[in-house]
């Protein structure tokens, strides 16, 4: 008769095999840990947390200001690229931005599993520390153009960031860039947005607004130009989507409690969702 026992399975076969990995490092030899810093990173932590909530807090934080000295790395980029007509490579720069954006607004869902009562237990180690005091942030609204010079006052006691933030507040931001850009192309702008005082946030202009009426209404005459509008368009709103995500995070975990850095908390946080970055590409769209 036919055996009808079944053969009894082989044991599976290690990942590992067959693959060749090098496993002999000496001393001297260039460590994956090594490479990206690791031991200066994850010793950034506490070592004793006040409570269990505090690590997350910590790391969702040191996070967010890893992936903004990113945003700020390619803004620089764009911005050398905008200033000498160069659009092709600007659009993977601020592709790569508005990805660098998306981790920054996932953040907060990570952030929201902390509850009011986990964050009480340690808010008081914070003291008078804040989000509103990170210079990494204030850069990237400054090189998109959203300039307060009293933005300035927070890192006064330092001077070497004081003095990193004063020079992006009187540069010319990205989309002053882009306006200057519109000229040479041979747009007509009013002289007063391509000569003033970069330190300061420009007010709607008319004329920007009438070129990119231009380039919306013939997009195929002025490709490039037409595709950088709309990714300026995908940044601010991933801007404002942040700055939503960030209010109601805040809201859900402190209420309408005084922020710790002495701003009035989530109603501070509402006034700047509205703020928009690049005026004409939004108010373009009603006439077109």
């Amino acid at each position: 008769m036919p055996n009808d026992k079944a053969a009894p399975p082989s044991a599976p076969k290690s990942y590992l095999e067959g693959e060749d990995f090098h496993g002999d490092f000496g001393a001297k030899d260039m460590t994956y840990g090594d490479y990206l810093q690791l031991d200066k990173i994850l010793s950034a932590q506490p070592t004793e947390p006040v409570t269990h909530d505090e690590m997350l807090f910590v790391i969702i934080h040191q996070a967010k200001e890893l992936w903004m000295k990113l945003i700020i790395h390619e803004l620089e980029g764009a911005l050398v690229h905008v200033k000498e007509g160069e659009l092709r490579p600007a659009f993977k720069m601020l592709a790569r931005i508005k990805r660098l954006q998306d981790q920054l607004i996932a953040s907060w869902a990570v952030l929201n599993t902390m509850t009011p009562t986990d964050y009480s237990r340690f808010r008081d180690a914070l003291g008078r520390s804040s989000g509103f005091q990170s210079y990494q942030y204030r850069s990237i609204e400054f090189m998109l153009g959203n300039k307060q010079r009293g933005m300035l006052e927070p890192h006064k006691e330092r001077r070497e960031i004081h003095a990193r933030l004063t020079k992006i507040l009187e540069s010319p931001s990205l989309y002053d860039e882009v306006i200057l850009l519109l000229s040479r192309r041979g747009f007509v702008i009013n002289p007063e947005c391509l000569e003033r005082d970069w330190g300061t946030t420009r007010s709607p202009d008319a004329s920007v607004e009438a070129a990119w009426h231009t380039i919306y209404s013939d997009p195929d005459t002025h490709w490039d130009l037409y595709e950088l509008a709309e990714n300026l368009v995908d940044i601010d709103d991933q801007f404002q989507t942040w700055r939503f995500r960030h209010a109601n995070t805040v809201e859900r975990v402190i209420g309408n409690k005084t922020g710790t850095g002495g701003t009035s908390g989530v109603q501070y946080l509402r006034r700047a969702v509205a703020v928009r970055l690049f005026h004409e590409l939004w108010s373009v769209r009603t006439n077109l």
